[in-house]
């Protein structure tokens, strides 16, 4: 599937193994960026809807890791390891996410904290290493729907916290945000 961004020019070559999605949070970045990176409140909101996290370990700071099971509505347990690859403080994040710490179908994600007046906008963009795999998250495991809605959890989680409203999902078409 070809895609262009929004100039008409050819797309990122990487567009076909990406996913991009982003959503505005009605809390300033750095009280964001923290619900994201303490493991106290990331495991209060992570995953899809239905789903609850365990830690088994968790050290956030480049060449650092966070180990943990998913648990599925349905009873299924997903191991899960993320390796943190850069750290920018409140901007951005990058990470190494797969099954095991030699994952070799491991995606990477680059998320970023944009300010947005009093409020931030989170893009949170995926790769995977390749077209086959993407197409398998999309379809097989439901990855749009389910960042779609860890955000959303993520933005429910800070406006408990800061008793603010919780704002809106942003999909990003493929090759939009080059």
């Amino acid at each position: 599937m070809a895609t262009t961004s929004s100039g008409g020019e050819a797309a990122h070559p990487t567009a076909d193994r990406e996913i991009v999605i982003a959503r505005t949070i009605s809390a300033p970045r750095e009280v964001v960026f923290e619900a994201f990176t303490r493991v106290r409140h990331l495991s209060r909101w992570w995953g899809p809807e239905g789903f609850t996290t365990t830690t088994r370990a968790f050290e956030f700071r480049v060449g650092g890791a966070w180990d943990f099971v998913m648990h599925g509505p349905d009873g299924t347990d997903y191991q899960e390891w993320i390796t943190w690859r850069e750290i920018v403080p409140p901007e951005r994040i990058a990470l190494l996410h797969g099954e095991s710490r030699d994952d070799p179908n491991a995606f990477e994600s680059v998320l970023t904290f944009e300010p947005a007046g009093e409020r931030t906008r989170i893009v949170m963009r995926t790769l995977f290493p390749s077209k086959e795999l993407r197409d398998e998250a999309v379809e097989k495991y439901h990855a749009i729907e389910g960042g779609e809605q860890t955000l959303r959890n993520l933005a429910a989680y800070v406006a408990d916290l800061t008793g603010s409203d919780t704002d809106r999902d942003e999909t990003v078409p493929k090759g939009a945000e080059s």
